[in-house]
């Protein structure tokens, strides 16, 4: 049976190893730098404080779910989600521009999502993980992971068809 308490080394390995997927989940759900990097921090800090709870095998799924709850928290407390202005559209040639604002229409279409269908698209088509890693995650089954993600692609798919027709 292996042993509950995580060791210094386990810790460091975990941190290291998942840092970067950890941090660019965060990032494209949150929008801003200095949330993320908090978010993070926060993590780094409950798993060690925890090491007694956490199994070193399961430490990746316990910091995502942590991540993931520590930004739900963030949101509600802020009750909205910050959204880039159009002023920040850099200075560059033209098909950048158009590059940048198509970006901005998806990201957009992806922040109107619930917060459960947000995740599992940030950790599904952007970061690759599968059905099962997210529902280790966020606490869900398999199949729960399915039926939020097409009902999120079917979302962002409306989005940006009512959008088109616009145009």
């Amino acid at each position: 049976m292996p042993g509950i308490i995580l060791t210094r080394n386990e810790y460091n390995i975990a941190v290291k190893e998942h840092s970067n997927k950890l941090y660019g989940y965060a990032m494209r759900f949150l929008r801003n730098a200095e949330d993320a990097e908090d978010i993070i921090q926060d993590v780094y800090e409950k798993l060690w404080l925890n090491r007694k709870k956490v199994e070193a095998e399961k430490a990746k799924s316990w910091m995502f779910t942590t991540a993931h709850n520590a930004m739900l928290n963030l949101i509600t407390k802020k009750s909205r989600i910050q959204l880039p202005g159009s002023d920040n559209l850099p200075e560059s040639s033209k098909k950048d521009a158009n590059k940048f604002e198509s970006n901005q229409v998806v990201s957009r279409a992806v922040n109107i999502l619930p917060p459960i269908q947000k995740s599992i698209i940030l950790l599904r088509d952007l970061e690759g993980y599968t059905y099962e890693e997210i529902g280790d995650m966020l606490e869900l089954s398999s199949s729960q992971v399915k039926v939020y993600l097409f009902r999120a692609r079917n979302k962002i798919k409306k989005q940006l068809k009512g959008l088109t027709e616009l145009v």
